[in-house]
């Protein structure tokens, strides 16, 4: 085993298979388990067959496993001297067709029962599923399937973000297909089961979309207890909710962004009969792809060297036309619209808007711990 994990190691393949956290096989196995017997017993006629030939016929042993083959599977004789058999050997040979009639017929009645069942195939569907799903790195696991769901999805979809639905409906097999969910698990959610089929392990955040209040409670709290047993950073958890006493109650349990969407809807039709064409802007800003224009969020990391130094010695303006519109300071209030000579603090974040590729190079920018050479001639 450890020859064969450096070998993939060697060859690069440990990036491409990669084992999911919850082994179907132990299923699959019991699964298989009634073909056992039809398999032994084949063998068992195939050996008594070859060694009847050699004994009786005199035959090598090549010609005897043929022999016993094709006249085990009832396919027929002409290929060898059949009509040179002794008494005994006709004997033997009818012995041998009927006893592989049998075992033939019973293989078949158990293969048939295994597939009646249907649950060996889609256990090796699943088993596919995970293996695919064990490849994801800092994706997103959406919780419960329902309309917010499919709008978020496709969201996703368009903006080329990995995501895996969750959901306990016996048949969101279908539902993946209709809705283009390339990514499912069918499991209770807030169970370990669901964790490990999902790969929760390397997942960046957590967004459950249940109606019901008790659901969502209980995801957060099982998923902030099984971040405890990775002993990993916590996950960003994400939760929709009905009104303002659920959301309070979601944020106290360890929700770190909780939607509501009568709220939300609200907000945005305010918005639109108040300052239609603000909310035009908004609409281009944040809520289309391929936007030139985005607007994001940057940390500011306790090594950074802009930390303890005013704003506007990062020149993000003047150098690749980033504006810093807010900052969002660890501890206290949020500052709109700081001033040049704002001091930045550590593990605060900056509002910033620019293009795509500005953001980018704004980040390596702050994130750097020593000041960077392209600030020196400005």
């Amino acid at each position: 085993m450890n020859f064969f994990k450096k070998f993939k190691t060697l060859i690069g393949w440990e990036k491409v298979f990669v084992e999911p956290e919850f082994d179907l096989d132990a299923e699959i196995y019991s699964q298989l388990k009634p073909f056992r017997f039809p398999l032994i017993l084949i063998q068992i006629i195939m050996i008594i067959g070859t060694l009847g030939y050699i004994y009786i016929e005199d035959y090598s042993i090549m010609h005897a496993i043929f022999q016993a083959a094709y006249t085990f599977s009832t396919t027929g004789f002409g290929a060898l001297n059949e009509h040179n058999f002794s008494n005994a050997g006709i004997v033997f040979t009818v012995t041998l067709i009927l006893g592989g009639f049998v075992a033939l017929t019973f293989s078949v009645g158990v293969l048939i029962d295994v597939i009646n069942k249907g649950k060996l195939f889609g256990l090796i569907k699943e088993r596919n599923m995970l293996y695919k799903i064990a490849r994801l790195r800092k994706h997103y696991v959406v919780f419960y399937h329902n309309e917010y769901t499919i709008e978020l999805t496709k969201e996703f979809r368009e903006n080329h973000i990995p995501f895996v639905v969750v959901d306990p409906s016996p048949n969101i097999e279908e539902i993946a297909a209709e809705y283009r969910y390339p990514y499912f698990v069918q499991e209770e959610p807030f169970t370990e089961r669901a964790f490990l089929k999902s790969h929760l392990s390397s997942a960046k955040a957590i967004i459950s979309l249940s109606k019901n209040i008790s659901d969502n409670i209980t995801l957060i709290s099982s998923a902030r207890l099984y971040e405890k047993e990775l002993g990993r950073k916590p996950f960003l958890i994400i939760c929709n909710a009905e009104n303002q006493k659920d959301i309070d109650k979601l944020t106290k349990l360890g929700a770190d962004k909780v939607v509501a969407p009568p709220k939300l809807m609200a907000s945005r039709m305010s918005a639109m009969a108040v300052r239609p064409e603000m909310e035009s802007v908004l609409e281009e800003l944040l809520y289309k792809k391929d936007t030139p224009i985005d607007m994001e969020e940057i940390f500011v990391p306790v090594n950074s060297w802009l930390v303890n130094n005013k704003l506007k010695e990062a020149h993000l303006r003047d150098i690749i036309n980033v504006s810093v519109v807010g900052i969002r300071p660890k501890f206290g209030a949020f500052l709109s619209m700081p001033k040049g000579d704002t001091v930045v603090s550590e593990e605060c974040k900056l509002l910033v808007v620019g293009t795509p590729h500005g953001i980018a190079r704004a980040k390596k920018i702050v994130r750097q711990s020593q000041r960077p050479k392209e600030l020196s001639d400005v």
